[in-house]
């Protein structure tokens, strides 16, 4: 009899369920993976879910109905297709999967490819993270942020909350973290190198020109999604500066390219995931699964504390209701790791 493989499903816009699908079978080159943990992503994920986004924009080959979400999930390897050696049988892995009980992913480099989980300290729903992490890890590798730069970031969600945190250990200072959420700014670390801004109680170009000694901030990065506060950011960056656009905007912008880029020479910096390079080289080693290595190494050695950003743990098949939630008002959830025990 074959086995079950529940998995999360979009129908159509606004609705999510959980249906009964084949369980697939490794091809070559693939392990099959048993799922212990996912992480719901409140920004991609639901963007899709929303079908808040325009009809001609590259969203739409993603907001394709039925669309299966989920790109962030751990489990361990339960079988290996043709071309695997036996030896990935029993090892946790993390994965771009989805979110379901069982799934594929190949062992050759790449996006999709399966990342050893090679340190036991870290669990089943830390490692969640981890794709959220190379996002952002790959972003301020493009943005060059040195020791001792200043940092404002705009939009304190996962992305955002990780980004505050990794321009910490770059050794930015300081680093502004910009929400008009006050318990996203409240998750924050203890750390006199943050400086908190909420846009509803100061102005953050007053208050980055404050803390800069009216320098002003030397990168921005831009984690919000909004595409209509994308020209106001720019209040706070100075001249030559670097301007990360880290978040996946959902519209067209109105931007004065002369008045905000040409005459102030800043530079404007995209960094999709898909920038990350599939196979490492001497000049450039930070591949997905390298910088997943080095999130593992960071959360093992406790040099980063995700516990704060978890907000809600949950069986898989709370899922449905969840995408509801974060439709109505994500600025009250944060990490949402779906269990998946067994």
């Amino acid at each position: 009899m074959a086995e079950a493989n529940p998995t999360v499903v979009f129908p159509q816009a606004k609705e999510a369920v959980l249906e009964d699908r084949e369980t697939p079978r490794p091809g070559p080159g693939e392990v099959r993976i048993r799922t212990r943990a996912s992480l719901i992503s409140t920004g991609t994920e639901l963007t899709i879910f929303s079908g808040d986004f325009p009809a001609g924009s590259s969203w739409a080959k993603y907001g394709q109905f039925p669309f299966v979400p989920g790109y962030s999930a751990v489990g361990d390897v339960v079988e290996v297709g043709p071309e695997v050696d036996e030896s990935w049988v029993g090892k946790r892995v993390a994965s771009n999967a989805p979110h379901a009980l069982f799934a594929l992913a190949p062992t050759a480099p790449g996006l999709n490819q399966a990342r050893l989980l090679h340190r036991q300290e870290v669990g089943y729903e830390e490692a969640a993270f981890f794709a959220i992490a190379e996002i952002v890890m790959n972003g301020l590798r493009r943005a060059r942020i040195d020791w001792g730069e200043s940092v404002a970031i705009y939009g304190l969600g996962l992305l955002g909350q990780l980004a505050v945190r990794f321009c910490r250990l770059l050794g930015a200072r300081p680093v502004f973290a910009i929400d008009v959420a006050s318990p996203r700014l409240d998750l924050l670390p203890d750390d006199p190198g943050l400086i908190r801004i909420n846009p509803r109680q100061d102005d953050p170009a007053e208050m980055v020109a404050k803390h800069t000694a009216d320098r002003r901030a030397d990168v921005v990065v831009e984690l919000t999604g909004n595409q209509s506060l994308i020209p106001g950011e720019f209040d706070c960056l100075r001249n030559q500066g670097r301007f990360l656009v880290l978040s996946s905007p959902r519209g067209a912008t109105e931007f004065d390219f002369h008045d905000l880029c040409n005459a102030r020479s800043i530079s404007i910096i995209g960094a999709h995931n898909a920038s990350t390079p599939a196979r490492g080289e001497l000049d450039l080693p930070w591949t997905h699964s390298r910088h997943s290595e080095l999130f593992f190494d960071l959360v093992a050695d406790k040099e980063i504390d995700l516990q704060p950003l978890i907000s809600h743990r949950a069986p898989y098949t709370d899922a449905p209701t969840f995408y509801h939630q974060l439709l109505e008002d994500r600025s009250k959830l944060m990490g949402v790791v779906l269990e998946w025990p067994e």
